[in-house]
């Protein structure tokens, strides 16, 4: 979407672009990214700007994961969003799913009280029998407890 058109909201159109513009600013490096989701954060609306950076947060996350570059992103990221709730909790439950991806230090009472999303996805990414088995027993939701008490069958199945 290079535009606004007469039937698409202003909110629309610039959440695409800002979207755009997140998804290519890491190639530009760390700096830039910081930037970028810093320019994004002064958008008149707030939620729609919010809402573009945490769906940059969850892919360039998900692209760390596993990578020594995380903290430092991390820590990057956080400076840009001093002051967002939002985004900052997001950013630290990508902290913790990191932390149990590379086993690292990390506690039962954080991820027994993250948010149902951060569950949710430690359910779907994480491979530790740890967290799998304290999700399995201690989620938030039947829901979480269910998906993770299948994924140590599965895995105990291979």
């Amino acid at each position: 979407m290079n535009g606004p058109d007469d039937d698409t909201p202003p909110e629309h159109w610039r959440y695409a672009r800002h979207l755009e513009e997140l998804a290519v600013a890491p190639d530009r490096g760390a700096e830039a990214e910081v930037e970028v989701v810093a320019a994004v954060l002064r958008d008149p609306d707030r939620v729609m700007a919010e809402s573009a950076v945490v769906t940059h947060l969850d892919r360039r996350a998900a692209q760390l994961l596993d990578d020594d570059r995380f903290p430092a992103w991390a820590g990057d990221m956080a400076a840009a969003l001093a002051g967002r709730p939002f985004p900052e909790r997001r950013l630290r439950e990508w902290s913790l799913l990191t932390a149990v991806t590379r086993d690292e230090p990390w506690s039962a009472e954080e991820l027994t009280a993250a948010s149902d999303w951060c569950q949710r996805t430690a359910v779907r990414l994480l491979a530790s029998y740890e967290a799998l088995s304290l999700l399995a027993t201690a989620a938030r939701t039947r829901r979480v407890r269910n998906a993770a008490a299948d994924r140590l069958r599965r895995r105990s199945a291979v």
